[in-house]
C-alpha cells in the first residue's frame, strides 16, 4: 500500500477497510464465505427452475439434445487415449512388425543371434571355471543375462505375432476418434469433462421433470441456508463492532500524538436485505475523522491534506499491528505487506516527527516500510538508508538510488541536520541520534 498525499487512499477501499479491521480483531470468515457459498448456489439452482414457461421449454429441448448426444456415444474414461495408442500402431503396423520381428532376430533366433553368443560364451567359462573357481561369478552373470534377452526375444515375437494390418479397424478408430473430437469442443476440452457434463444434464433434466416437488425441497434448503448465513455473518458483524470500538480510541490516541488533534470513529454499518450479502458478511466499514475542533466527522478519504492523510494510515496501520501481536492474534495476510509513506513529515516536526519515526520502525517489525523523508528525526529510525539524488549528464538529468552506510550514513543524516554545510557538531548529533534510534 503506498501512502504519498493523494494516493494514501488508492487501495484503501471498502474491501480494505473491512480487511484492516478483521486483522485487528483476528475474525476468520471461512465459514461466513462457506455459508454464503452454500445460500448463493441453492438460490441459483431455484432461479434456474424458475424461469418462464418459454426459457424452461428451449432448456429442456437443449438440455434432452445434449444428454442424448453424450448417452448415444456411451463414453469411457480415458477412451481417446487408449484409442489413440491403438490408431498408432495400426498406421504403422508394417513398421511396427519389422522392428519387433528383426530386434527377434538378433536377440534370440540364428546361430548369431545374442542368445547363441551367449550360450557359446556359457560354454567357455564354464571350461575356465573349471580351473578358476573365480569365474563362477561370470558364469551366473551370464546366464541371466541370456534368460532376459530369451525373455525379451519371447515376449517381441508374441507382440509381433499380435499385430495385424487392418484398414477396417484403423477408418473405425478414426471415426470414433472424430467423434470424441467433436463432444469435447462442445462440452470439454478433456473427455472426463464430457462426462461430467453430461451427468450434469441429466441431474437438470431430473429437477426439470419433478419442478414442483425439486423447488419445494430447494426452498426449504435455502433457508436453512439462509440461517446459516445470518448466523455467522451475525456473528462476524458482533465481533467487528466490538473491536471498532476498542481499535478507533487506539487510532485517535495515536493520531493526537504524530501533532494531529483529531477525532477518529468507526461505523460497522449492517444491512441483512439479501441484495447486499456478500462472501465477507453484511458490513460496511466506514473510517470517519474531523481533524478540528468544531468539524462534523467526514469520510477518511475525504481528508484534503496529503500529509494528514499519510499520518493517519500510519496510526491505523500501527494500531492494528500493535493490537494484533497484544492479543496473540494470527495475522492476517493482508497487513503483512510492503507500505511507502512518503511526505508523511510535511507540516511537523520535533517530537512529532520523533514520534512518527517511532511508530514507523514499530510498524517495520511485522512490514517491510519504505518511507522518503527530509526529516532527521524520522530517518535515523530506520535500519537502511538510501540516498536519491539527481545528476545531469550529457545533457540527461537522472535520478539514482544508492544504498550509504557508516560514515556517509552519518554525514547524511548531519546534512539534513545543518544543511549544505556540515560541522562538527552536526556530525556528532547525527551519530548520537543514529545510536539512540538505532
Amino acid at each position: 500500500m503506498i501512502h504519498a498525499q493523494t494516493e494514501s487512499i488508492v487501495n484503501f477501499d471498502a474491501a480494505a477497510r473491512q480487511t484492516l479491521l478483521d486483522a485487528y480483531a483476528g475474525i476468520e470468515l471461512e465459514d461466513v464465505a462457506a455459508a454464503f457459498a452454500g445460500w448463493k448456489q441453492i438460490r441459483a439452482r431455484i432461479a434456474e427452475l424458475e424461469q418462464d414457461e418459454q426459457d424452461r421449454m428451449r432448456l429442456l429441448d437443449l438440455w434432452k439434445f445434449q444428454s442424448g448426444e453424450i448417452d448415444g456415444a456411451k463414453l469411457a474414461a480415458g477412451e481417446d487415449e487408449r484409442l489413440e495408442v491403438e490408431k498408432r500402431v495400426l498406421a504403422n503396423a508394417e513398421k511396427i512388425y519389422g522392428a519387433a520381428m528383426n530386434a527377434f532376430d538378433l536377440l534370440y533366433e540364428g546361430n548369431a543371434s545374442t542368445s547363441s553368443s551367449l550360450s557359446a560364451a556359457q560354454k567357455h567359462i564354464e571350461e575356465l571355471a573349471r580351473y578358476e573357481p573365480k569365474f563362477q561369478e561370470a558364469l551366473a552373470a551370464l546366464e541371466s543375462a541370456r534368460i532376459s534377452v530369451e525373455d525379451v526375444g519371447a515376449t517381441l515375437r508374441d507382440y509381433a505375432g499380435g499385430i495385424h494390418a487392418s484398414p477396417e479397424r484403423l477408418a473405425e478408430l478414426e471415426e470414433r476418434l472424430a467423434a470424441l473430437d467433436r463432444l469435447k469442443r462442445k462440452y470439454g476440452p478433456a473427455l472426463e469433462q464430457v462426462i461430467a457434463y453430461g451427468e450434469e444434464v441429466r441431474r437438470k433434466l431430473s429437477e426439470m421433470e419433478n419442478k414442483d416437488q425439486v423447488l419445494a425441497e430447494l426452498r426449504a434448503d435455502l433457508a436453512v441456508a439462509a440461517g446459516r448465513y445470518r448466523k455467522a455473518a451475525g456473528g462476524v458483524s458482533r465481533k467487528r463492532s466490538d473491536a471498532a470500538r476498542k481499535l478507533e480510541k487506539l487510532v485517535e490516541a495515536e493520531i493526537n500524538d504524530l501533532a494531529m488533534r483529531a477525532s477518529f470513529a468507526i461505523t460497522v454499518e449492517e444491512n441483512e436485505a439479501e441484495e447486499h450479502w456478500t462472501s465477507s458478511g453484511i458490513n460496511q466499514v466506514v473510517y470517519g475523522i474531523a481533524t478540528n475542533v468544531g468539524e462534523a466527522m467526514r469520510p477518511l478519504e475525504q481528508i484534503a491534506s496529503g500529509g494528514e492523510l499519510s499520518r493517519v494510515m500510519l496510526a491505523l496501520k500501527a494500531s492494528v499491528e500493535a493490537g494484533a501481536n497484544s492479543a496473540g492474534k494470527k495475522k492476517n495476510s493482508a497487513a503483512q505487506r510492503t507500505l511507502v509513506f512518503d511526505e508523511i513529515d510535511t507540516g511537523i516536526g520535533g517530537r512529532a516527527a520523533e514520534a512518527v519515526g517511532k511508530r514507523l520502525k514499530a510498524l517495520a517489525k511485522g512490514n517491510q516500510v519504505l518511507c522518503v523523508t527530509h526529516l532527521p528525526q524520522i530517518a535515523t529510525f530506520a535500519d537502511h538508508h538510501y540516498l536519491i539524488e539527481k545528476r545531469t549528464a550529457a545533457g540527461r538529468t537522472k535520478t539514482t538510488v544508492r544504498l550509504v552506510t557508516g560514515e556517509e550514513r552519518t554525514e547524511e543524516v548531519a546534512r539534513m541536520l545543518s544543511g549544505a554545510k556540515l560541522t562538527e557538531t552536526s556530525r556528532k548529533h547525527a551519530e548520537q541520534m543514529i545510536k539512540a534510534n538505532a
